[in-house]
């Protein structure tokens, strides 16, 4: 609940704390005296829009800080956690806005910098600020059903639908997704199958490449020195050799030797061995020839194969020593296509199962809230009559669409309002008028109860046009919203404020500025019971309060409790 609101230097507000507790408490006084200064001082702290227009005049600046006790399980500190704001257990929850001259502001919860959107969303869930022509709170049409379920303790049930809504919308993309994957390889099949046969028969091994690229340098290497190695076997051995012609030279000089003793003896010694050398050089070559065996096909083999090899590599746009692996993961990826059918199917099934699952679970939740909006309507008409609506109906309208399937359901849940009977229903902002409004939301707020409800609710001048029994039926219901929430109410009625627990006044008083010159300041004061009895008083009289207002003052004390 709100502890604590200090305001210093806002618009006549110079300086004033005020200490709040439970129940409910009343603020009142004079027209202008300042009421709605303090509502837009803690709408401020609680994240509304800034304007410079709010900071007293002559001052550089203004503040609001409001202080919370709340329990350590209430879900603002969640809010706060995920923005970084820890709060030790048991701390007060701090709230401070500093609002410039020049029109910035400054939010800060316990003295840790805030955005004002989650000082904004955080205040959501401390403050409720009721009014005749309050566009937050119960007439925001995206709240419906939320307290709709919060008051039938749908909460688990609408969790449970969350969390199938999740299940389903998961299932949904992962068969999105493996329908994409098929697709995008059933456009591959035809080159992957293609591929993976053109690889499969290559048979490209790791560092076959290189391997061949040796053994082709050393076979043209080998080939070259064969042609050299035949044509010296030719030129020894074949029809043009001149070894043949030497033999027959020598023949006819060792014949004629005789003729000239010693002549020809170093000349023909030289000419056998010329040939004896000529003879065995030819037979190494035959040997050497023999020895090589050599392949006049074995090259083109090579080449073949590793021309064939860097074919495939730079149609693939990889290397040659990639192909071994390229053949895996095509391999892969036809057998991904073949598996992914039989994977689809059972993501189809999971997707099936999960709508269905998730579609049970909405049609008993919405079955739950057609029952609970016929409890809701129940209570909220029986409390109509004594605010003087008598004659007017609520309704909870509830439109299921199955095609609209969210995490909160097929659920659209809106509560309408019909003034008078044979009028048109309607939203209860459209509908109603200021003072029915406002009467219609405290019924609603008397329903739920704290259910669904802020810790703290503000009413702001909701018996506006209303009197007598109608006044008093208000403050009843308050009084009764205040058992279980604290409520803060601004009120002209003085069968509310006797009503209250606590009852703050608000007036307006001169005061000397810094430089003379006179200043009007705002004050609140929270009063006895002689003093309540004088404002009650002047509330049923005026500004002349007689004996009979005093009187009248003390009677709504007495029924106070």
């Amino acid at each position: 609940m709100l502890s604590e609101l200090s305001i210093r230097d806002i618009v006549l507000i110079e300086k004033l704390a005020i200490r709040f507790s439970a129940g409910l408490a009343v603020l009142t006084g004079e027209t202008g005296a300042g009421k709605s200064i303090l509502l837009d001082a803690l709408s401020l702290a609680l994240g509304a829009r800034g304007d410079a227009d709010l900071v007293r005049h002559g001052a550089r600046d203004g503040q609001v800080i409001a202080v919370f006790d709340l329990a350590a399980s209430h879900p603002a500190h969640a809010v706060l956690g995920e923005a970084g704001v820890s709060i030790e257990p048991g701390e007060p929850l701090i709230f401070k806005r500093v609002q410039s001259a020049d029109g910035r502001t400054r939010a800060f919860v316990n003295d840790q910098t805030v955005s004002v959107a989650t000082l904004r969303a955080v205040g959501r869930q401390l403050v409720e600020i009721h009014g005749q022509h309050d566009d937050r709170a119960l007439v925001d049409t995206d709240s419906h059903r939320d307290l709709l379920d919060a008051f039938g303790g749908l909460g688990a049930d609408a969790g449970h639908v969350a969390a199938l809504h999740r299940a389903w919308r998961d299932a949904e993309t992962a068969l999105s997704r493996q329908r994409a994957r098929i697709e995008a390889a059933a456009r591959e099949a035809d080159f992957l199958r293609a591929s993976v046969e053109e690889l499969t028969r290559l048979a490209p091994e790791p560092g076959e490449e290189e391997q061949l690229a040796e053994k082709r340098t050393e076979m043209m290497a080998a080939e070259k020195i064969a042609g050299d190695l035949n044509d010296a076997h030719e030129t020894l051995a074949g029809p043009a050799s001149s070894v043949p012609e030497i033999a027959g030279l020598l023949r006819r000089l060792e014949r004629k030797a005789p003729e000239v003793p010693g002549l020809l003896d170093e000349v023909n010694g030289h000419l056998a061995s010329a040939l004896d050398h000529l003879a065995e050089a030819q037979n190494v070559i035959e040997q050497t020839i023999a020895a090589q065996d050599h392949d006049p096909h074995a090259l083109e083999r090579t080449e073949e194969r590793l021309f064939a090899l860097r074919a495939v590599a730079r149609k693939h746009d990889c290397a040659v020593d990639d192909l071994p692996a390229l053949t895996v993961t095509m391999a892969d990826q036809l057998a991904d296509l073949d598996a992914g059918e039989a994977a689809l199917a059972g993501l189809e099934q999971a997707a099936r199962d999960a709508l269905a699952a998730y579609d049970r679970a909405v049609a008993a939740l919405s079955a739950r809230r057609v029952e609970t909006a016929e409890t809701l309507v129940a209570a909220v008409m029986a409390e109509l009559p004594d605010l003087k609506l008598d004659k007017a109906e609520f309704i909870v309208h509830h439109a299921a669409d199955a095609d609209r399937r969210g995490p909160a359901g097929i659920d659209g849940i809106e509560f309408h309002v019909r003034t008078n009977p044979g009028t048109r229903a309607g939203p209860m902002m459209k509908v109603a008028s200021g003072g029915e409004l406002s009467r219609f939301l405290l019924a609603l707020k008397v329903a739920l109860a704290d259910r669904g409800s802020a810790p703290t609710l503000v009413f702001d001048e909701i018996d506006t046009g209303v009197g007598g029994a109608v006044a008093d039926a208000i403050g009843a219901r308050l009084r009764r919203l205040s058992e279980t929430v604290q409520v803060l109410s601004v009120t002209h009625a003085p069968q509310v404020a006797a009503r209250a627990a606590h009852h703050f006044l608000i007036a307006k008083a001169g005061a000397s500025g810094g430089n003379g010159a006179e200043q009007v300041v705002t004050s609140v004061t929270e009063m006895d019971r002689d003093r309540r009895r004088e404002e009650i008083a002047r509330m049923l009289a005026g500004a002349t309060i007689t004996a009979e207002a005093r009187a009248a003052a003390d009677k709504l004390l007495a029924g106070e409790g």
